[in-house]
């Protein structure tokens, strides 16, 4: 009579494959990931997800400052002189997206496109004439009056070391 035994190799072989198996399974339990944001300057480049998000549905209204005011996960080093490229997914362009600074709302029109370049400049000076330290710029997805979604970067001004 002859008894089939599995050599260390299939073992190895069938404990990698349910792992796997495993690991599929809980990721597929977890929420889909939000749409990115990128922030460049120069070569370097910052991406993140969004602070607040409702799968492309308006965000509540009383939801909305909190989400303003998230302290940022990501901090972006720029300085005066810098070109600051913002990159969105298509899926944010379609709706159209706005910049706010501070908290506050820094464009009256969404822009519907995937890419822009603004100066550093715009980032770092301060209603007092002197250059800021530190900055706080959320990407904001909208779709007609209401908010979307929220991604927040901190501009820290490296020539204020």
């Amino acid at each position: 009579m002859t008894v089939a035994f599995f050599s260390g190799k299939g073992r190895r072989i069938g404990v990698a494959l349910g792992a796997v198996s495993a690991g599929l399974l809980v990721l597929s339990a977890c929420d889909k990931p939000t749409p990115l944001a990128t922030v460049t300057v120069g070569s370097d480049s910052v991406n993140t997800e969004a602070a607040c998000y409702n799968d492309g549905d308006a965000i509540k209204e009383s939801l909305i400052q909190g989400c303003l005011n998230k302290k940022a996960d990501k901090t972006v080093e720029i300085s005066m002189d810098d070109k600051v490229r913002f990159g969105v997914d298509p899926e944010i362009a379609e709706n159209g997206w706005t910049l706010f600074i501070n908290g506050q709302q820094a464009e009256q029109e969404p822009y519907k496109k995937t890419y822009r370049t603004i100066p550093g400049n715009a980032f770092l000076a301060s209603q007092t004439g002197q250059t800021a330290q530190k900055t706080t710029v959320s990407i904001v997805e909208t779709k007609g009056k209401k908010l979307t979604g929220v991604w927040q970067f901190e501009f820290k001004n490296k020539d204020k070391g």
